[in-house]
């Protein structure tokens, strides 16, 4: 592997989404701010929607390790769960025994009390869903009505959900119109950017301890971000496989022919196709420039 060709710790751009790697784009930089920011406010439902590759696992891990001790939270990595199910896996997350309880009314009366006695503590409960969009439809209202439970004064819960665009489509229909209304902060991942994708690139390979002259010319850069379209996922992918080509030449910086090589193996990739427009454009010149010396006569000498 490449690790040792490099000079590397650890492989800068796996497919894992290892808080240590985070890179502070501007969009998940916002994103973050706005999770702090409706946490403090103490908002029911919040929601952050992106691509799929756009980061929102490592974005939702982040969120999880860096809250401070005062939120109690629940993590939903899989929501593909029926409403006992989901129930059940909160009142785990919460720490409430659930060995003995023998109905879904009791179980749900569990989890008001836990919630209550974390809001005496001074403490605020939140529930983070990883891949939101495919919570079942009767989950969702569930998670909704769970979501109900509050004091006079404070909500007892707080619901962050991360999704693919499909969430919106979801949560648009009439069925779910309830929990819509409920969703107070929303944020929409975006794409990197060419210069932030230069940025990440660098910013990888310093994490897992590369300290030798740069790799990626400037060409590379954007042939990687035409590529991979800015997603963060795809450009790992595809940055992965130009190293390996690279280790397998014995070479060190990465070229242009390592690009289209790691495009041609890799699903939803492509570069743009080369333009002959200026081909075309010097032939209407050559043209142009026959016709009018012919016109003028220049040409007639050589003319037989």
């Amino acid at each position: 592997m490449y690790q040792s060709h490099y000079g590397l710790t650890e492989l800068p751009f796996t497919l894992t989404p290892n808080t240590s790697f985070y890179c502070d784009l501007e969009s998940h930089r916002n994103a973050f701010e706005v999770l702090v920011t409706a946490l403090d406010a103490g908002e029911g439902f919040i929601k952050v929607v992106g691509e799929v590759g756009t980061g929102k696992t490592l974005l939702c891990r982040k969120l999880l390790n860096e809250l401070p001790p005062v939120y109690v939270t629940a993590y939903i990595p899989n929501p593909y769960l029926t409403p006992s199910e989901m129930r059940g896996h909160i009142a785990r997350e919460l720490q409430i025994e659930t060995s003995d309880i023998t109905s879904e009314q009791i179980l749900t009366q569990a989890i008001q009390e836990r919630l209550v006695a974390i809001s005496r503590e001074g403490k605020v409960a939140v529930i983070v869903v990883d891949e939101a969009q495919a919570l079942p439809s009767e989950t969702l209202e569930a998670l909704r009505l769970i979501s109900n439970l509050e004091t006079e004064s404070r909500k007892l819960l707080h619901i962050v959900l991360f999704g693919q665009p499909e969430l919106d489509e979801r949560l648009a229909t009439r069925e779910h119109r309830q929990l819509r209304q409920r969703i107070t902060f929303s944020y929409r991942l975006q794409a990197m950017t060419l210069t932030e994708l230069a940025h990440y690139l660098s910013h990888r390979l310093y994490v897992a301890g590369y300290q030798g002259a740069p790799i990626f010319s400037a060409r590379v850069v954007k042939m990687l971000f035409q590529a991979s379209r800015g997603i963060p996922r795809l450009a790992n992918v595809l940055t992965h496989k130009c190293l390996l080509l690279c280790y397998g030449e014995g070479v060190y910086q990465v070229q242009p022919k390592h690009v289209r090589f790691a495009v041609a193996d890799t699903e939803d990739v492509q570069l743009p196709r080369r333009s002959y427009v200026w081909v075309l454009a010097a032939l209407g010149i050559v043209s142009v420039a026959l016709l009018w010396s012919w016109q003028s006569g220049w040409l007639q000498e050589y003319m037989p």
